[in-house]
């Protein structure tokens, strides 16, 4: 007789304007028509899913599985990491870019939480970022100027819902485009003063619900894609959004990339967002931790 899989479920309820709440229940129901014993943590708000994150892997599950979005992972995943078991994600943020890094399917609880059973376990990299004196791990993308600024925009607006709220605190932030004097610091090189539109760091290759600012990036390799953007006019930035959008941007002129372990970034206006969250200002040193934790993927 095949032993029964223990896992936890970790649901955010408060992801994605309230849909966490019902992919999670969705995501129980399936995991234990399919023979799980499942053990729910699910409180009343986002700042509850820390304490429940400890409590779940204090259990000693055999796997754990995650209902929310990139900033909800990423606000437990050291937790997590350190338990050592595998992490299943059953997106259900804005964004949900690292679901689509990792080829989970994004509008499908159920079948998300079924790949904690029927997928195969993908060691992944972790993003960090040290600013202000504190300390940061992202799944995704790293972005500051223009860029950040549309992140934090995209926040404040209510409506309307996912990828067209970004798109629309993306025009608005148009009407206020400027450049940021970016100094930066690659792998420990001098420091170089670089006008930009925006900078970019990615762990992976999308941010904003599947805008692939680092594209090709890979969250494997031990390395993180940083893309630099020089100083643009509107008319100028409007024709490079097409191109952005379907990846093709990174042999554009206006356009610098490479790949590296760690950056150091500072600006006077400079604002950073990872994974959809505010992470720093001013100042910032982004880092990479190789094969830092395991999650578990769909079959090919």
């Amino acid at each position: 007789m095949d032993e029964v899989v223990r896992l936890a479920l970790i649901v955010n309820p408060q992801a994605g304007k309230g849909h966490g709440a019902r992919a999670g229940v969705q995501a129980a129901s399936a995991l234990r028509a399919a023979g799980a014993e499942v053990s729910v943590y699910a409180g009343s708000t986002a700042e509850q899913t820390m304490p429940l994150a400890q409590r779940a892997v204090r259990a000693d599950p055999d796997g754990v599985v995650v209902v929310g979005g990139d900033g909800t992972l990423a606000g437990i995943i050291d937790v997590l990491a350190e338990n050592g078991h595998p992490i299943t994600l059953v997106p259900a943020g804005t964004g949900n870019d690292l679901a689509r890094a990792l080829g989970i399917p994004t509008g499908d609880p159920q079948t998300a939480a079924l790949v904690a059973l029927h997928g195969s376990a993908r060691t992944i990299d972790l993003g960090t970022i040290r600013s202000q004196g504190s300390a940061r791990t992202f799944l995704t993308v790293a972005a500051l100027g223009f860029d950040a600024k549309v992140s934090e925009r995209t926040n404040a607006l209510r409506r309307p819902s996912g990828r067209l709220r970004y798109y629309l605190a993306l025009v608005i932030e148009l009407a206020r485009l400027r450049s940021t004097l970016f100094r930066i610091s690659i792998d420990g090189d001098a420091e170089r003063v670089q006008p930009g539109t925006l900078l970019a760091v990615g762990n992976t290759r999308s941010y904003g619900g599947g805008m692939p600012i680092c594209a090709g990036a890979q969250p494997d390799d031990g390395l993180l894609d940083i893309v630099h953007v020089t100083p643009l006019r509107r008319r100028r930035l409007l024709r490079l959004f097409p191109l952005l959008l379907r990846g093709s941007h990174l042999g554009l002129p206006e356009v610098r990339h490479r790949r590296a372990r760690s950056v150091r970034v500072a600006a006077p206006d400079l604002v950073v967002y990872a994974d959809g969250e505010r992470v720093g200002v001013s100042e910032c040193v982004i880092g990479v931790r190789p094969a830092a934790v395991t999650m578990m993927v769909p079959k090919e």
